[in-house]
């Protein structure tokens, strides 16, 4: 049973929200205010956090980045969900690392089908390490190092590292990045791969050039950095 904190001030969607998530085997947890999220995570850390963005207290958006900042709660799996739909808001909320990003009004079966699917997604398989020249991959821990010193990457960051690592060598089509990575019911936009693959090139400076951008198609990670 995974554990969903669900964040939202309308207590009628979060109602909604809570009932369709525990149908499908999961349990909720609700907050209403931005500023109790941080502390409640470390309190009781959670599998999965469904995220307004207008929130009383800190803002959904504020609130992503610092759960991105600490690294108690770096991993955590976060779906934006708001009222919000323009491009420049969804590339906002990526950019604050959320993993997925859906706008009211919303079909709550679609966000169960989301919210299993991400889930799997961020599951920890026995695996093998990978590596790359002096990144190490810990798919275990979900746990990526450089040169020995851990990276702290969000889910989607560490499943785009992990499937360019894995298909090293080869040119990779932003559409299929989103089908395999982000999963065929994803309907972020391609913009949302460049927003990925840039926060990776900062975070692990080795890929700055190792990641290369196939102009007007996609990426290729060398085979060697």
């Amino acid at each position: 049973m995974s554990r969903i904190l669900v964040v939202e001030d309308d207590l009628d969607i979060s109602d909604l929200i809570a009932h369709y998530l525990t149908g499908a085997g999961h349990s909720v947890e609700r907050l209403t205010s931005g500023r109790d999220v941080l502390g409640r995570l470390h309190e009781a850390p959670a599998d999965l956090v469904i995220l307004d963005i207008m929130l009383p207290g800190m803002d959904g958006l504020q609130l992503c980045g610092a759960m991105r900042s600490d690294p108690r709660t770096a991993a955590v799996p976060v779906i934006m969900l708001t009222a919000r739909g323009e491009e420049a808001d969804r590339i906002s909320g990526l950019e604050r690392g959320a993993d997925d990003y859906v706008t009211k009004p919303f079909s709550p079966k679609e966000l169960v089908a989301r919210v299993a699917a991400l889930l799997r997604r961020v599951a920890r398989p026995t695996t093998a390490l990978a590596h790359y020249g002096p990144i190490v991959i810990d798919p275990d821990r979900h746990q990526v190092t450089l040169d020995g010193a851990e990276v702290k990457l969000t889910a989607k960051e560490f499943l785009l590292l992990q499937y360019l690592v894995q298909h090293r060598g080869r040119v990779l089509s932003r559409d299929l990045l989103l089908s395999d990575v982000w999963g065929y019911q994803y309907t972020g936009g391609t913009r949302t791969v460049d927003v990925h693959v840039r926060r990776l090139r900062e975070k692990l400076p080795v890929l700055a050039e190792a990641i290369e951008t196939i102009k007007q198609f996609g990426y290729k990670l060398a085979d060697r950095p």
